[in-house]
């Protein structure tokens, strides 16, 4: 079982992630601002990975800087973004390193599939939940 944290602005894509996650097997909590995800990630609660969209409220890149201060504080947090908007090669720059992209909109399949290959989490059984 791995604890995801999701940030995510958008009300029915959080439902959806979270309920797709929590049906894996895995723990998921949310937030839907940067200072809500800060809280949780500096909580008692050991978070796995950050699942954040890059877009949150009117700030266009507080993702990025939400990953940025995240794994400043844990350096061993794994971290997968989404967004809507146009990825550039400028933006590209501004990952962290070793995280992960998935654009919206988005299948439970993609998410799967991206959870899988670039972290080595995938399903677990529902009563290790």
């Amino acid at each position: 079982m791995a604890v995801i944290l999701i940030v995510e602005d958008e009300e029915q894509v959080l439902v959806l992630a979270k309920s797709y996650l929590e049906e894996q097997g895995h723990k998921a909590l949310s937030a839907d601002t940067i200072d809500g995800a800060l809280a949780i990630l500096g909580g008692e609660q050991p978070v796995d990975l950050l699942f954040a969209d890059i877009a949150l409220h009117a700030d266009k890149q507080a993702g990025l800087e939400l990953a940025k201060q995240a794994v400043e504080r844990q350096p061993m947090l794994k971290v997968l973004y989404t967004t809507a908007q146009a990825v550039t090669d400028g933006m590209k720059a501004l990952l962290v390193e070793g995280s992960a992209l998935l654009e919206k909109p988005y299948t439970v399949d993609q998410l799967s599939h991206t959870l899988a290959v670039h972290f080595g989490i995938g399903p677990t059984s529902r009563s290790a939940a």
